[in-house]
């Protein structure tokens, strides 16, 4: 696994259950992609507001599926979450030696919760979500628990 050396581009990401459709979509807004099927001469890309770089969208993608797997994670050790947990992630990419490398930084907020059961429920959840599974031993993986 490689360690970033120097720091070239991040994307962050937030995700938690959104309970009110007219809260704001992120920092860029609303995404939205028109993707065509594979083998096709047309592929666009559609971005509201600023266009996403690469981190942005692994970081969403990665988000979206990792707080489904935490929500998962928690049912099966019999956790209630707080109403307002989220789950932050900011997917840096960087130089490492002559090559670049990516490494992400997981910020998971839950109010009220015990830090040591909300680190054990973030690691069983990097063992159910594919997407942690597919960079496992690949990518620096550092982890921030708040619950305050």
């Amino acid at each position: 696994m490689s360690k970033i050396e120097q720091l070239l581009h991040s994307g962050n990401s937030h995700a938690t259950v959104n309970r009110d459709p007219n809260v704001p979509r992120g920092e860029y807004g609303a995404l939205d992609l028109k993707l065509s099927a594979s083998g096709s001469e047309n592929r666009e890309f559609i971005g509201t507001g600023l266009h996403p770089r690469a981190e942005q969208l692994f970081s969403g993608a990665w988000s979206a599926c990792y707080i489904s797997a935490f929500e998962i994670a928690a049912s099966m050790k019999k956790v209630t979450l707080p109403s307002d947990y989220s789950v932050d992630i900011q997917v840096s990419i960087g130089s490492v030696g002559a090559g670049h490398s990516l490494g992400a930084q997981f910020t998971i907020r839950a109010p009220g919760l015990a830090t040591e059961v909300v680190e054990a429920l973030a690691h069983l959840a990097h063992q159910l979500c594919p997407y942690s599974k597919a960079v496992h031993g690949n990518i620096e993986v550092g982890l921030n628990v708040v619950t305050v």
